[in-house]
C-alpha cells in the first residue's frame, strides 16, 4: 500500500522539534514520500506609506490594491532546499500610493523520496501553500501597524501559478524551436 507522509518541524524557535507523521513504508519497503519544513523565517520585509498622514484619511474612493506573486526554490544540499515566497503588495486612492509593501517570507525544506518528475511541482506548490498563511499574517499585520485596516490577502492557488509558469515556458521554447 502506497501513503504520502508529511512530516511537519519547527527548528530555532525554542520548542522541541516534533513530527507530526511518521514514516511509512511503500509496496517496495522503501520510506514513502517526505516533506518537512525545517524552518522559517522572515527574509526581507519592506513598509512604505509616503504620504502619511493625509493618506490614513478617509478616501472618496476604494483604494487599488494590487499583489505580486513570485516562488524562487534554490538548493541548499542533496535533499534540503530553500523555498522563497515573494509577495509586493500596492496599493494606490487617486493616483496617489498609499502604501507598498514588500515580503520575502522563505522555509527550508527537507524533500525524500519524491519521484523527480514531481519534484517541481511539490517545490512549487506544496511548499509555498504551506509558509504562505504565515506571510499573509505578517503582511496584515504589518499594514495594520501601519495605520491601515490589515489586509487580508486572499487564498493564492499555487497549482494554477505552476500550471501558468509551466504554459508560458513551453510557449516560449516554442517560439525558441519553431520547427519542433
Amino acid at each position: 500500500m502506497d501513503t504520502k507522509t508529511v512530516r511537519a518541524g519547527s527548528m530555532g524557535d525554542g520548542m522541541a522539534d516534533t513530527d507530526q507523521a511518521t514514516t511509512t513504508n511503500n509496496a517496495d519497503g522503501q520510506a514513502g514520500p517526505q516533506l518537512r519544513v525545517m524552518t522559517q523565517y522572515v527574509r526581507d520585509l519592506s513598509f512604505e506609506s509616503p504620504h502619511v498622514p493625509q493618506s490614513l484619511a478617509p478616501q472618496e474612493e476604494a483604494p487599488t490594491i494590487s499583489v505580486n506573486v513570485d516562488v524562487r526554490v534554490k538548493p541548499l544540499a542533496e535533499n534540503d532546499y530553500e523555498v522563497v515566497l515573494k509577495l509586493n503588495v500596492d496599493a494606490k486612492s487617486g493616483g496617489k500610493q498609499l502604501f507598498l509593501t514588500e515580503l520575502e517570507y522563505a522555509g527550508v525544506f527537507k524533500v525524500m523520496n519524491i519521484p523527480q518528475e514531481s519534484m517541481q511541482a511539490v517545490l512549487l506548490i506544496e511548499c509555498p501553500r504551506l509558509i504562505f498563511p504565515f506571510a499573509r499574517r505578517i503582511i496584515a499585520d504589518v499594514t495594520r501597524d501601519g495605520g491601515f485596516p490589515p489586509l487580508m490577502i486572499d487564498p493564492i492557488d499555487f497549482a494554477n501559478l505552476f500550471r501558468q509558469q509551466v504554459q508560458a515556458q513551453q510557449e516560449s521554447a516554442a517560439k525558441d524551436h519553431p520547427d519542433a
